[in-house]
C-alpha cells in the first residue's frame, strides 16, 4: 500500500511503554478490559485474541462501519527498568542526591517549575518523600537511643542507629501506596547521564527499530508507533533513527506516529540530552511521518499541552509536527469518572489507553482498531488553543 492512502483494513501497532518494570502482559489485560469498556460506550466491536508471544496479541473490530485487523505489539524494555532500580537503600538515596543535583545544578528545574507546576511536583515529591522518611527514621532512632540510654548501656546512641535501617525498609515495602522510591528511580533514570541516553537503552533502540522496519515491509496498510510517558521520547528518536537510515520506504504502509502523556522536557531540557533535541527537530520539520501528540491538563504527570519540540528550544522553520491535542478529561469523562479518578495520579497517567464514557476526538481504539491513519483521522484538526509553544529550556545544543 502507499504510503499516502488513508484508508486501512490491517495495522500494525508498535507500543513503546514508560518507565515500567512490570510484563508487557499487563497491557494487553489493560487493552482487552477498556476495549470492552469503550465498545459498551461507542457501539465498537472489538474481539481481542492471544498473540504468538505474551507482549502481542490480534484485535478484529468493527468501527465507524468498518472491518479492521490490528496486531498490537509491546517493545519491551522493562527488564532495563528493573535493573536500573537500585535494589538497596544507600543506593536509592544516592540516586537522589545525584538527581536533585542534575536537575538543580543544571538550572533544569527552575525552568520546568515555569513550564508545568504539575509534572515538576511529580518530580520533587519522592525526594521530599524519602527525605521525610528519613527524617521518621532517625527520629526513631534517636527515641530508641535515648531509652537505651536509661538502661545505662554504653553507646547507646549508635546503637538507636540500628532502627534506621528497618524503618526505611519499612517504608519501601510499602511503596505501592505512595510511588516514593518507584518514583525517586524514574527520574534517577531519566537524570543518569545528563539526558543522555544509557548505552544498554541505545541497545534496545536500536532493537525496536528493527520492529519497525520490520513491521514497514509487512502486508499492511499502517504501521502506528505509540509512545506513552517516558516511552514518547523513545518512539521520537526511534522513528528519527529510521528515518537518518533511510529505512521508511515512499511505497511501503502509512507509518504513523502517537505520544501520550508525555514527560519529554524532564529530559530534553537536561544539558547533555543533544540526541534527544536533534531527534525532535528532526521529527518537527519532517514531512513522512504524521506525528499527533495527546495530553490533557487533568493528568498531573504530563507536560500537559506542552509542545514537546517548541519548549526545548529544537522547532524547525517551519515546524510541522506534532499536532497537539487535549484528551480533556474533563469534557471526555463523567463527572462521576472524573471524582473516583480524582486522587488516583498515575490512573490518570493512564487514562489515554482507557476508555472514556463520552468521547470526544480522542479514542485510542478508533486509533488503533479503527479504519482511517493516524494522519488521515486528524487531517484539517486545529491544534488545541491552550497550547504551550514558548521555549523555556536553557540548554538547546543539538550537538556535543
Amino acid at each position: 500500500m502507499a504510503g499516502g492512502a488513508s484508508s486501512v483494513r490491517r495495522r500494525r501497532v508498535l507500543y513503546i511503554p514508560g518507565y515500567d518494570p512490570f510484563p508487557p502482559r499487563r497491557y494487553r489485560e489493560l487493552y482487552r478490559s477498556e476495549a470492552a469498556a469503550q465498545a459498551r460506550f461507542s457501539g465498537h466491536e472489538i474481539a481481542i485474541a492471544p498473540g504468538a508471544r505474551p507482549e502481542a496479541w490480534q484485535v478484529r473490530a468493527r468501527i465507524e462501519g468498518a472491518e479492521v485487523a490490528a496486531r498490537i505489539e509491546v517493545l519491551v524494555w522493562s527488564d532495563i527498568v528493573r535493573a536500573s532500580m537500585s535494589p538497596s537503600i544507600p543506593g536509592t538515596y544516592g540516586q537522589l542526591v545525584r538527581t536533585a543535583w542534575a536537575y538543580l545544578g543544571s538550572g533544569a528545574l527552575f525552568r520546568l517549575v515555569r513550564l508545568r507546576k504539575g509534572p515538576t511536583i511529580a518530580a520533587l515529591y519522592p525526594i521530599a518523600f524519602l527525605l521525610a522518611q528519613l527524617a521518621i527514621a532517625l527520629a526513631v532512632a534517636r527515641g530508641l537511643g535515648a531509652l537505651l540510654a536509661l538502661t545505662g548501656l554504653p553507646f547507646a546512641g549508635w546503637l538507636g542507629l540500628a532502627a534506621v535501617w528497618p524503618v526505611l525498609a519499612w517504608f519501601r515495602a510499602r511503596d505501592s501506596r505512595v510511588f516514593a522510591w518507584y518514583l525517586m528511580h524514574d527520574f534517577a533514570h531519566a537524570a543518569s547521564r545528563g539526558g543522555a541516553y544509557p548505552p544498554e537503552l541505545e541497545t534496545r533502540l536500536a532493537l525496536f527499530a528493527d520492529r519497525i522496519a520490520a513491521a514497514l515491509a509487512e502486508d499492511v496498510d499502517e504501521v502506528l508507533v505509540v509512545g506513552h510517558s517516558s516511552g514518547a521520547h523513545l518512539a521520537v528518536s526511534v522513528l528519527a533513527d529510521l528515518l537518518r537510515a533511510g529505512r521508511v520506504p515512499g511505497d511501503g504502509p502509512a507509518l504513523s506516529l502517537l505520544t501520550l502523556g508525555q514527560v519529554v522536557p524532564m529530559v530534553s531540557f537536561l544539558p547533555r540530552a543533544w540526541r534527544l533535541r536533534a531527534d525532535l527537530a528532526l521529527m518537527a520539520g519532517q514531512g513522512r511521518i504524521p506525528w499527533v501528540d495527546v495530553t490533557a491538563p487533568g493528568d498531573g504527570c504530563a507536560f500537559a499541552l506542552c509542545d514537546p519540540v517548541a519548549v526545548s528550544g529544537v522547532a524547525p522553520v517551519p515546524q510541522r509536527w506534532p499536532l497537539i491535542l487535549s484528551a480533556a478529561f474533563t469534557r471526555t469523562l463523567t463527572p462521576e469518572r472524573l471524582r473516583a479518578l480524582r486522587w488516583r495520579f498515575f490512573r490518570l497517567h493512564f487514562q489515554y489507553l482507557c476508555a472514556f464514557d463520552r468521547p470526544a476526538d480522542y479514542d485510542y481504539f478508533r486509533i488503533t482498531a479503527g479504519p482511517l491513519t493516524l494522519g488521515a483521522r486528524f487531517a484539517g484538526q486545529s491544534p488545541s488553543p491552550s497550547r504551550i509553544l514558548t521555549p523555556l529550556s536553557r540548554h538547546t545544543a543539538t550537538v556535543p
